[in-house]
């Protein structure tokens, strides 16, 4: 990695020059401004992996509701540039929520699929992102998943197998015919997890990640209202690129993608209009660099009541002959 400013105080790491504006040598770029502006300063082929969760037009503070046809005709032009500017063996992850009209929902994913298509992109995994916690519906099921879509660029991608399989369960068994009969017939290393992940063996059996959302108690919250956790990210860093490559977020927000890549020796650049979250991603990446990032570790399980708890036991109020009053 280039470009780290050593602290006067010894024995302090050192943190990167954060960039402004694209830099090929810069560890670390936070571009305040819209996406198109710094995606049109980059070279094609220059990213290896596109990750990013866009405004989903539900309303927040941070978005203007528009019909769903205006928002997705926004977005194309800077899926044109993300295309341009991803490498040939590089990877896409878009992930999604619902759009949601007078109480009906419309899957993004489904929407965003032929953007993809009509760019050559090839869809890889359909994965499902499944949090315990969010808003209460009162006229449909509380939703409670979004969707990660992994595009590749070409058929000659990256795909890091072997530091993400997943033990055997049955690593006894042999080849019963042919001129390997009688050899272990699996992988010392473990089996291909039918994904890429290595820690979360369930999760990526069933292509349902369980992982906790960002609310008032997760120990990455900041000012943003939506932001990506960390190991939503670092999941598909380690897998889908190597050390040193660059890692691209063009809605970065508070940062959590870039932090996700940095984590890992990966090279990072954001892109964002508000200002305060430019900010706070600085912050959010000095804090990593001197060891005070709030983090929630890749792989930690989710917790889970004891019942022992007050929130978790069931009201006395709610009891059978209890004072409902």
């Amino acid at each position: 990695m280039k470009n780290r400013i050593e602290h006067e105080s010894p024995g302090l790491l050192a943190i990167p020059r954060i960039a402004t504006a694209f830099d090929p040598t810069s560890e670390a770029i936070v571009a305040e401004g819209d996406c198109l502006d710094t995606l049109a300063t980059m070279p094609s082929g220059c990213t290896q992996l596109v990750i990013t969760s866009p405004p989903y037009n539900i309303g927040k503070e941070y978005e203007k509701a528009t019909r769903l046809d205006t928002y997705l005709a926004a977005l194309n032009p800077i899926v044109d540039q993300l295309v341009r500017v991803l490498a040939s063996r590089g990877s896409l992850c878009w992930q999604v929520g619902n759009y949601v009209e007078d109480g009906e929902i419309f899957p993004l994913d489904i929407f965003y699929y032929p953007f993809f298509k009509r760019h050559g992109l090839k869809l890889r995994n359909r994965i499902v992102w499944h949090f315990a916690h969010g808003l209460h519906a009162s006229k449909r099921c509380s939703g409670r998943y979004e969707v990660l879509l992994w595009f590749t660029k070409s058929d000659n991608y990256t795909f890091n197998l072997d530091s993400v399989r997943v033990p055997s369960k049955y690593p006894g068994k042999r080849h019963f015919k042919g001129d390997k009969y009688g050899q272990p017939s699996g992988n010392p290393l473990g089996k291909n997890p039918s994904d890429v992940w290595a820690l979360m063996q369930h999760e990526w059996e069933t292509l349902m990640w369980d992982i906790p959302n960002v609310k008032a108690n997760h120990p990455e919250k900041t000012i943003h209202p939506c932001q990506f956790p960390i190991e939503l990210v670092e999941r598909c860093v380690l897998a889908l690129t190597d050390p040193d490559e660059l890692v691209l977020d063009p809605f970065s927000g508070v940062g959590s993608a870039m932090l996700a890549a940095l984590r890992h020796n990966r090279r990072a650049i954001g892109c964002e209009k508000d200002s305060s979250y430019c900010h706070a991603a600085r912050q959010r990446i000095t804090d990593f660099y001197l060891g005070a990032l709030p983090y929630r570790p890749l792989g930690k399980p989710v917790h889970q009541p004891t019942g022992r708890e007050k929130v978790s036991q069931v009201p006395v109020e709610w009891l059978k002959g209890g004072d409902t009053a």
